[in-house]
């Protein structure tokens, strides 16, 4: 088939590359020249294991192309895909002016019978408004699909090839069904194609999200309730989590989540909860135990040191907001990162990807490192934000020889609590007993 990919963002990007990859031909559009400029050399203007070689790849087997003309590659296909990002506003509220800009240059250059579908996470209701909105400007015949993604960043070309299903709203069948053949390649294993309206396809999407970030704050709040009662908080996770009804997935407790897009679309199903006047009283828990479980590690900070801060020298390993990508958007890194510099702590920072990225936001405010153990020598105290696996088995013997003082606090629960104080640190984790 050919198909037209608007946005080469993350999803945008995975979209093509993948579609291209199943042997149809893709044209990839995006305003941005120097973007499209790297893009043709295969340079991926971020870190997903396995993207950039996918990209060269159909690029060379002349599947995969990328323009900054919106018109010739609607012209040129029969599917197009909305793939801009839809950022949040000031009051939570997703920003609809690029998905609104693309549907107004699709209809202008329209030449006949398209399918247009929003990849974008979009409202629900919007679709149906890019219908609108397309239709006043054009006269050719065309249906809208909502054809919501569900990538795990780190992990979206598994997800795309792989998926635990697909979903399709439209009112079109016809449409539907060519989604479907589209879509077919990836589901021989079973997964299954799931149609229905456009209203209940966009609903999941964030469903699907509010409910995952939602299990990630639960099980926080009971990570500080364990705490508080000395439980240890692994202890009942695993046990919890062998409830069938219940499992493991997203229950690992920590200093919170961020991402493109647990943090967006909590704030954006609230606010359109709102409204509407329903209340929302768990999304905005949700949003609220979040925003305070980033801080999460301040009172234990402050008790070990007795709030004598200034001069402090800090290692912070791990700054994307999930180890297998470098995005640091609303990654917990910069929360601590923000609140040990207020209160007069040296940062010295590492993370296996995201460096360039932490550069953009914090400038020179703090050092960064070319390894982990270069961020820990002659630090008072490491914080280890991120699970990366690098940072999971380290030389302990070696961490206490380059570390000024042997403290540790654990953001994400990856050491063994026993082992920490077999090593001589004193160790503070989530949820669990502190070692000193």
């Amino acid at each position: 088939m050919k198909v037209a990919v608007v946005g080469t963002g993350y999803v945008g990007l995975v979209t093509g590359a993948c579609f291209a990859g199943s042997g149809n031909d893709v044209i990839c559009v995006d305003k941005d020249v120097q973007k499209l400029e790297s893009l043709k050399k295969g340079k991926v203007p971020f870190f997903e294991p396995g993207l950039s070689e996918l990209v060269l790849r159909n690029q060379r087997e002349k599947r995969l192309s990328f323009t900054k003309d919106l018109a010739a590659a609607v012209q040129n296909s029969e599917i197009i895909f909305i793939a801009v990002g839809t950022p949040p506003k000031p009051d939570g509220s997703a920003d609809l002016s690029a998905v609104f800009a693309v549907a107004r240059g699709i209809a202008d250059a329209m030449n006949g019978h398209k399918i247009v579908i929003t990849k974008s996470t979009v409202p629900v209701g919007t679709t149906d408004l890019i219908g609108e909105e397309i239709n006043k400007r054009t006269s050719h015949n065309f249906a809208m699909v909502n054809c919501p993604e569900f990538l795990k960043e780190g992990a979206a070309l598994d997800d795309f090839l792989k998926p635990d299903r697909v979903v399709a709203g439209s009112n079109s069948e016809n449409a539907l069904q060519t989604v479907k053949r589209l879509y077919e390649p990836f589901l021989r294993t079973g997964a299954p194609f799931i149609e229905m309206d456009v209203l209940s396809s966009e609903m999941t999407k964030y469903v699907s999200n509010c409910l995952l970030a939602s299990r990630i704050s639960f099980m926080n709040e009971m990570a500080n309730i364990c705490y508080k009662l000395g439980a240890d908080v692994q202890n009942v996770r695993i046990a919890v989590g062998a409830d069938k009804r219940i499992g493991q997935q997203f229950l690992f407790p920590g200093v919170g989540f961020g991402g493109s897009c647990f943090p967006k679309d909590l704030e954006a199903l609230a606010a359109t909860a709102r409204s509407k006047g329903v209340p929302s009283q768990m999304l905005e828990a949700a949003i609220r135990a979040n925003k305070a479980q980033k801080r999460i590690l301040f009172p234990k900070i402050m008790n070990h040191f007795s709030g004598g801060l200034e001069g402090l020298t800090f290692a912070v390993w791990g700054l994307s907001f999930k180890p297998r990508t470098d995005d640091m958007r609303d990654a917990p890194s910069i929360d601590i990162i923000r609140g040990l510099r207020e209160m007069g702590v040296k940062v010295r920072a590492f993370d296996p990807e995201a460096m360039d990225n932490a550069r953009k936001l914090f400038g020179d405010d703090i050092e960064y490192t070319s390894t982990n153990y270069e961020a820990a020598e002659g630090a008072d105290a490491l914080v280890v934000v991120t699970e990366w696996n690098e940072f999971r088995n380290p030389d302990f013997p070696r961490l206490g020889e380059i570390m000024k003082r042997k403290v540790v606090f654990d953001g994400r629960d990856i050491y063994n609590p026993k082992a920490m104080k077999e090593a001589g640190f004193h160790y503070y984790s989530i949820g669990r007993p502190d070692v000193n």
